[in-house]
């Protein structure tokens, strides 16, 4: 079997949509830049429903698909909080750096975790797929309004409930990752 399964081809289109989501929200076309993140949204549903049924998981696909996940909204997230760019709809800066913040944190904690006890399996935990979904939803709500242009209460409660996912999975993983190196001092 190739690496380059038909999911992992909707990964790396994925992961070449964000400079066009960037083009497209820097230079006003808002409406398409919308369209656009959410087919790179689809496209990340996809590929992991067609990994699951074509029996096609692979280990280039395990490495891709949450570093996409990362990178669009990571760069989504930094892009719909910089200033000057007339947006209605525009993320705080404070959210954007925490939710960045807990992103390196998590990867820290695993290198460092792995580097002192050894290889560890760390799943994605519901609250941290829960994260990713409320920061999609957030992002297509704030790039909605901006599209509409103008400002949405409804926008605001999303900013407010990206911040509280964003601190709940963050402690969770501190406290998963403790559990962790506890067991294996007990071993």
């Amino acid at each position: 079997m190739t690496a380059l399964t038909a999911a992992n081809q909707l990964t790396l289109l994925r992961m070449l949509l964000i400079p066009a989501f960037v083009i497209l929200v820097v230079y006003g076309h808002l409406g398409w830049a919308l369209v656009v993140f959410v087919t790179a949204g689809v496209t990340d549903g996809l590929d992991g429903l067609i990994a699951r049924l074509s029996g096609q998981k692979t280990s280039l696909g395990a490495w891709l698909d949450p570093m996409a996940d990362k990178l669009l909204l990571v760069t989504t997230f930094i892009v719909l909080t910089l200033p000057g760019l007339g947006l209605a709809n525009r993320l705080p800066i404070w959210l954007t750096v925490l939710i960045i913040s807990r992103d390196v944190g998590i990867v820290l904690t695993v290198a460092i975790v792995n580097l002192a006890i050894g290889p560890r399996t760390f799943r994605p935990s519901i609250f941290g797929k829960v994260a990713t979904a409320t920061y999609i939803l957030t992002a297509i709500v704030a790039m909605w309004f901006n599209y509409r242009g103008y400002h949405s209460v409804l926008f605001d409660l999303f900013i407010y409930a990206s911040l509280a996912i964003t601190l709940i999975s963050g402690f969770h993983y501190v406290w998963h990752a403790t559990r962790i190196v506890d067991a294996s001092e007990q071993s």
